[in-house]
């Protein structure tokens, strides 16, 4: 995936949660914008212990190559993160 489309989905107004596929099916939830920075290669995903929490437990670093989509979550709140 493009850095300029993930960019894109955190900067949305009003922000929206979405889910990031990865190729293995693995999905990371975004409920909060700032719980994933963006490169020009791969991103940093920050994980918490609750979809209530705004800070993250731990970080897990993705390749944007192996990033299939992104999907919305709906119903979802943007007060939390993680996956």
């Amino acid at each position: 995936m493009a850095p300029d489309e993930l960019h894109a989905a955190l900067k949305q107004q009003p922000f929206e949660p979405f889910r990031v596929v990865m190729t293995d099916g693995v999905g990371y939830d975004i409920r909060h914008p700032e719980l994933l920075m963006v490169g020009k290669r791969s991103a940093t995903v920050g994980l918490s212990g609750s979809s209530e929490e705004p800070f993250y437990e731990r970080t897990v670093k993705v390749d944007l190559l192996h990033i299939i989509r992104i999907e919305p979550l709906s119903g979802v709140s943007p007060n939390g993160a993680g996956s």
